[in-house]
C-alpha cells in the first residue's frame, strides 16, 4: 500500500525520488543476516548501469544470475512482494527508471510503468530477474538464465505460465528457442510467444511431469547455499556465479520434451506484431504461485 501511494508521475519519470523517510517507516526490518544487506545489490545495479548504458536490455542477462546469487532465499521468501518493493522504491529507484522508462514524447516525459516498481513477479524490475534465474537455472548452472534473458518475450510471456515451474519444461523451451536462434530464424520473439502459448495449451491436456520426470530438488543443499551467504564473496562481474547445487535437470527428461515442443512450434502459427498472441492469464501482483510444498519458510 505504501509503494502504491507514493508512485506519483514525478517518481515514475525519475524527476523525483520516492519519499525515503515515509517508505522506511512503512518497512519491516528483516534482520542482520548478510543476505538481507542492500549494499551488494546497490553495487550490482551501479555496475549494470555502467556496463550496459548503450543497450539496456542486455543488463537483464548479466544482472539476473548475480542478483539471485546475492539475495539468497527460498521461493517462499521470494514470494513476498514487499522485498521487491523495497529494492525498487528505496534501494534502487534510479535503476528502475534507467531500465524501464519510456522515451520522451513530443508533449510529455516518458514514464516507467507502476508495475515496474510494484507488480507481478514477471513484471516488477527485480522480482522478474530473480525468478528468471530461479526458474531457468540448471542446478548451480546459470548459463540457461542468460539464454532466457536474451529474449525479452521469455521474461514477459513465458514466465507467466504455470507449467514453467516444471524444470524440464523450462529447459526444453530454452533449448528449442536456442536452436532457432542458432539457425538464424527471424522473429525469435514471435516464435517464443507462439511456443509459449502452444506449450501452455498442451499443458492442460498433457502431463509433462509424466512424460519428463523431475525429482524434487535437494532442499538441504539449497539451505546450505543460503546459509553460505554469510561467508560467500560478492558475485563475480566477469564470470557467472554458482547457484545452489540442489540437483540438475535430467537430460533424458529434457530430450523427451524437445521433439514435442518442436512439433508444437511447427504447428503454431507465428503471430503478427500487430496481433498479440493469447498468453496465459496474469497472476495477482501481490505474490506468486510457484511455492512448492517442500519449500522452507
Amino acid at each position: 500500500m505504501a509503494a502504491t501511494r507514493y508512485l506519483s508521475e514525478a517518481v515514475r519519470t525519475g524527476d523525483q525520488r520516492p519519499p525515503q523517510l515515509a517508505l522506511r517507516r512503512a518497512s519491516e526490518h528483516l534482520g542482520a543476516a548478510r543476505r538481507w544487506q542492500t549494499e551488494p545489490v546497490r553495487e550490482l545495479v551501479d555496475r549494470a548501469m555502467e556496463r550496459f548504458d548503450a543497450r539496456r536490455t542486455d543488463a537483464d542477462a548479466w544482472l539476473a544470475p548475480r542478483l539471485h546469487a546475492t539475495v539468497r532465499m527460498t521461493r517462499g521468501e521470494a514470494a513476498d512482494s514487499r522485498l521487491w518493493n523495497f529494492l525498487a522504491m528505496i534501494v534502487a529507484p534510479d535503476y528502475v527508471i534507467w531500465r524501464h522508462r519510456a522515451v520522451d514524447g513530443d508533449d510529455a516525459r516518458g514514464t516507467a510503468q507502476a508495475a515496474r516498481f510494484r507488480g507481478a513477479h514477471y513484471t516488477q524490475t527485480f522480482s522478474r530477474l530473480w525468478w528468471a534465474a530461479e526458474l531457468f537455472r540448471d542446478g548451480p548452472d546459470y548459463r540457461p538464465v542468460e539464454t532466457a534473458c536474451a529474449v525479452q518475450d521469455v521474461l514477459q510471456n513465458t514466465m507467466r505460465m504455470d507449467v514453467i515451474d516444471h524444470r524440464p519444461t523450462a529447459q526444453a523451451i530454452l533449448q528449442v528457442v536456442d536452436n532457432r536462434r542458432k539457425e538464424g530464424a527471424a522473429r525469435i520473439g514471435d516464435q517464443v510467444n507462439a511456443l509459449s502459448a502452444a506449450v501452455n495449451a498442451a499443458g492442460s491436456t498433457l502431463v509433462f511431469d509424466v512424460l519428463a520426470p523431475d525429482p524434487s530438488p535437494d532442499g538441504d543443499a539449497l539451505r546450505d547455499w543460503i546459509d553460505d551467504a554469510e561467508d560467500a564473496p560478492p558475485a563475480p562481474w566477469d564470470v557467472l556465479p554458482e547457484g545452489p547445487d540442489d540437483g540438475r535437470v535430467r537430460r533424458s527428461s529434457v530430450e523427451a520434451l524437445v521433439p514435442l515442443f518442436d512439433e508444437l512450434l511447427r504447428d503454431a502459427s507465428l503471430r503478427d506484431r500487430s496481433k498479440r498472441a493469447k498468453v496465459p492469464k496474469a497472476r495477482p501482483s501481490d505474490g506468486v504461485s510457484l511455492v512448492k510444498s517442500t519449500d522452507t519458510f
